[in-house]
């Protein structure tokens, strides 16, 4: 198996991207994280989640995740093959292309109609007993991820610029969130929408509006996970 921090160092040269910039590059894909988060990753002293991963890989246009991070691939059809014999695969590829006899079929999207709940009480308001409550209606539509257990209001402005006041948030149910996600929270008496800080510096809740500070998470407190924000 390959050095994967080497690999993303590489990737991440080559695309004349520093650390910063590649932070930024992924706050496209709702994923938070600093300088000092990259190049622990390419140091190897912390690993990126799975999600990161992924936009990693999709930011620095890493394609063949198999070869790039493990070795050759046991599905590689160039495997044993030479330049010359690679060059003419990819000679009758061009061929078979050119008579338009061989083209894939052509995908009608099928708009699926999704339902779900979506509370009246906005996050940052309240105990998060919205969960168990009847004070919601019922919304369809397509936009809705699949994903989506249920839909909740976010109050205020602490997560500009990502989410407005009033905005419609639409959040999996799950106790576990990885550091770095966004989520809505139960944390002493109050439900928020952050950013999930938990790492060796502790666990924090993070707004994304620089005006607020961390909420911090201690032993001492009562806490619990709600969900994880999908838009």
């Amino acid at each position: 198996m390959k050095d994967l921090g080497k690999t993303i160092a590489k990737y991440r040269k080559e695309h004349k991207l520093n650390q910063s910039q590649l932070a930024k590059e992924l706050e496209n894909y709702d994923i938070y994280v600093k300088q000092n988060s990259i190049s622990a990753w390419e140091l190897g002293t912390a690993t990126p989640n799975a999600r990161q991963f992924l936009a990693l890989c999709e930011i620095l246009e890493i394609y063949d995740i198999y070869t790039d991070f493990i070795g050759q691939s046991p599905l590689n059809p160039f495997r044993n093959l030479n330049e010359t014999g690679m060059n003419k695969v990819l000679e009758y590829i061009r061929d078979l292309e050119s008579t338009g006899n061989y083209k894939p079929a052509d995908i009608i999207p099928i708009h699926v109609i999704r339902e779900r709940k979506v509370f009246y009480n906005t996050v940052s308001a309240g105990t998060g007993s919205f969960l168990d409550s009847d004070e919601y209606e019922m919304i369809s539509s397509p936009d809705i991820p699949e994903a989506a257990t249920f839909g909740v209001y976010v109050d205020g402005d602490s997560m500009e610029p990502r989410y407005h006041n009033k905005d419609l948030i639409w959040i999996e149910q799950t106790a576990c969130l990885d550091d770095g996600e966004i989520g809505i929270f139960y944390l002493d008496g109050n439900a928020y929408v952050k950013k999930f800080q938990n790492n060796r510096l502790g666990t924090y809740l993070i707004s994304l509006n620089k005006k607020y500070d961390p909420i911090p998470v201690t032993e001492n407190s009562s806490f619990k996970i709600f969900g994880r924000v999908l838009s």
